[in-house]
């Protein structure tokens, strides 16, 4: 099995558009639309590549060719530049085989060598313990947890705050 990320072009807009209509929601924010339209991954792949290098990467999660899942580092601003925040999702039935741990590997590798950043935040709902455990095998370190941060389908849960510092050389 061999994971890799690809930049985002306009022929993945489908993909894109059946990947993210049927991911499991249950720990994701709600600015994903759902129903997830052709125009809604028209709109992330223009934005991905406007913004791409500047201040984020954006990237589809490949295993053996097949788009499974995206992920992406936002770098935030004014006095919170330095820092960028993680997030990205996966297929339902690439779950649990370590892409995503793997993903996040070589995301973070390219946003420390490509931003102008020292560190990158992951903010996991608690109940998400496999997207917790992807972080930590990632060597991001829980740094808090806030109480009754998040409200999602009625359910109020504390959010993870995790980080990962640039490794100075």
């Amino acid at each position: 099995m061999k994971v890799l990320l690809k930049e985002c072009s306009l022929e993945d807009q489908e993909v894109l558009r059946e990947l993210c209509s049927g991911v499991d929601r249950s720990y994701i924010a709600n600015r994903l639309p759902s129903p997830y339209t052709i125009d809604d991954a028209i709109w992330w792949i223009n934005m991905a590549g406007e913004h791409n290098g500047k201040d984020g990467i954006f990237r589809l999660i490949t295993v053996d060719d097949e788009i499974v899942g995206n992920i992406s580092i936002e770098q935030k601003s004014d006095v919170f530049g330095k820092d960028a925040e993680i997030g990205y999702l996966l297929s339902n039935e690439y779950w649990s085989r370590g892409i995503a741990t793997e993903a996040v590997r070589q995301i973070c590798k390219i946003a420390f060598s490509e931003l102008d950043i020292i560190r990158i935040t992951g903010l996991i709902y608690e109940p998400n313990i496999a997207s917790r455990r992807v972080l930590e095998k990632n060597d991001f370190v829980l740094e808090g947890v806030m109480k009754n941060a998040v409200v999602k389908n009625n359910n109020v849960y504390n959010l993870c705050v995790y980080g990962m510092l640039k490794k100075q050389t």
